[in-house]
């Protein structure tokens, strides 16, 4: 796998011609008015009228936030699982609101010129991949113009266009780019053994052997840990009664260091014949932590606080760019290695550090940003609210070398305000750096940092809507964008990650 740099994509990753676009188009403009297919008609009172159960002909003329279709029936939208853009289909309406309603694709009748085959035969009801039924380079067009539709409806900015970057940045090959997995484990109704990942919007464990888009690897570790259960009659968790054992199988690979994480997520201490599965497991190369997470809680909150290690070390190590990073299993690491190479150096380029500047870097993590940073800038300040990413960012500096990054544990709102405030040490940035949640930035931070006036602010997003909502609020402020990324860091996903440029329109006041 390689990444997409310098704004090129390999020639298998071609952009969407304007054809195809257009004779799509032309499709859903020219179409007939939807047909019913099935059941009696609805009495016309002048309202939208649709009957649960009944199949109605739909075309898809978009997709939504999370991949899926979405078409018209009587004028009413209807969001369509499975579906793809320039699909003709047969849909069941399963559910029914004021303005909107819910179909599953029952049967296609013309299907999408963007439409696959899907790699993996469980796609369609695990949660993981709700996009593999589209073609790669049309995932990347629909997660460009995704980022696009959000700055200038939400954001309200026009002409974003000239200032997004083109195509979006995506990769080589999107399969098996993963180097993490989480596999719930539990029973189903005959009592056997199921290992996989949870069905969309539900906890039912989708019994898996194999997945397109984790490490090769994986599939060994879990047939092993399958067995072992099963001949050692190790009890598994239900969720509705808190009893069993073991919970989740935690799976983490060095991307570069190929070094390999097994840690069995337990609803307690022990693990009866732990020797036997270790002995099983380190055969397989680069086995170098077996460890147990203990979760004792009735939550469905996978990782415990307290880790175990059974053999070897308590981490693995790996590299983003020339940074070593130590990764435990409570660590936040990227999941996309190579994605995140592109992410990072992205955010590096709009940051445009000649070595003498002063940088904040919020929502830091285990200092994966900010290690990248101090290597251009002058000093690097980090700030996160999990204590345990903070202890892993000032040790990750240390065995780096790096002398010029500083952390703190705490709201960035609350860190970075009460030390602006206070002055001295810190109260000043040329460059900041923000990496929020999904939830976007906190108001306070935003109220700060435009005190703060920082140059430029470089924002990463996991959220193209929050993404706008704050640029919107900065430029309020004084600061304009300048320059958009969109990179795919989630392969056969609705999700998406941006990196924005914002300058500030008068620098020194």
């Amino acid at each position: 796998m390689s990444d997409i740099r310098n704004n090129r994509r390999p020639k298998n990753n071609r952009r969407v011609n304007g054809v195809q676009r257009k004779n799509t188009m032309e499709a859903v403009n020219s179409a007939s008015s939807v047909v019913r297919t099935s059941g009696t008609d609805a009495a016309n009172t002048g309202e939208v009228t649709l009957v649960k159960n009944e199949d109605y002909q739909v075309l898809i003329e978009d997709m939504g936030n999370e991949g899926e279709g979405i078409g018209h029936v009587q004028g009413m939208t209807v969001f369509v699982k499975d579906a793809v853009v320039g699909d003709l289909a047969e849909v069941k309406i399963v559910k029914v609101k004021k303005n909107i309603a819910y179909g599953r694709l029952m049967k296609l009748i013309t299907p999408s010129p963007y439409r696959v085959e899907p790699v993996c035969d469980k796609a369609k009801r695990c949660g993981g991949c709700t996009m593999q039924q589209v073609s790669y380079e049309q995932q990347l067009e629909y997660k460009w113009n995704k980022v696009k539709n959000c700055l200038q409806r939400i954001g309200k900015m026009e002409n974003v266009e000239a200032i997004m970057e083109k195509p979006a940045y995506g990769m080589n090959n999107p399969f098996h780019y993963r180097n993490k997995a989480q596999f719930p484990v539990g029973r189903d109704k005959n009592g056997n053994v199921v290992i996989g990942f949870y069905a969309g919007r539900s906890h039912d464990i989708i019994d898996t052997e194999s997945c397109a888009i984790g490490a090769p690897v994986n599939d060994q570790i879990v047939a092993i840990v399958r067995s072992f259960i099963e001949d050692n009659h190790i009890s598994t968790y239900d969720e509705e009664t808190g009893r069993g054992l073991v919970r989740h199988i935690l799976i983490r690979v060095g991307f570069t260091t190929k070094e390999i994480m097994v840690c069995l997520v337990t609803n307690g201490n022990k693990l009866p014949h732990s020797e036997i599965l270790i002995d099983e497991l380190v055969k397989i190369d680069g086995m170098t932590s077996i460890c147990l997470n203990v979760n004792m809680e009735n939550t469905n909150r996978i990782l415990g606080d307290k880790c175990i290690t059974l053999w070897g070390q308590s981490y693995i190590t790996d590299y983003i760019g020339d940074i070593k990073y130590q990764i435990s299993p409570l660590s936040f690491y990227q999941v996309n290695p190579v994605q995140t190479n592109v992410l990072y150096n992205k955010a590096l380029e709009y940051a445009d550090l000649s070595g003498d500047e002063t940088v904040w870097d919020m929502y830091c993590g285990i200092g994966t940003i900010s290690l990248f940073l101090a290597q251009k800038a002058k000093k690097v300040y980090g700030v996160e609210i999990v204590p345990q990413a903070i202890d892993d960012a000032r040790h990750n500096a240390e065995i780096n070398g790096i002398t010029n990054a500083e952390f703190f544990v705490g709201k960035a709102e609350e860190v970075v305000t009460d030390i602006y405030k206070k002055g001295g040490d810190g109260s000043h940035a040329d460059v900041v750096v923000v990496d929020p949640p999904r939830k976007g930035c906190d108001q306070v931070l935003l109220d700060t940092l435009v005190h703060m006036a920082p140059e430029r602010i470089v924002y990463v997003s996991c959220d193209p809507a929050t993404l706008a909502r704050d640029v919107k609020i900065l430029q309020e402020k004084g600061y304009v964008a300048k320059k958009v990324a969109v990179v795919d860091q989630f392969c056969h996903s609705g999700h998406v990650e941006t990196v924005v440029l914002m300058s500030k329109v008068n620098p020194g006041k």
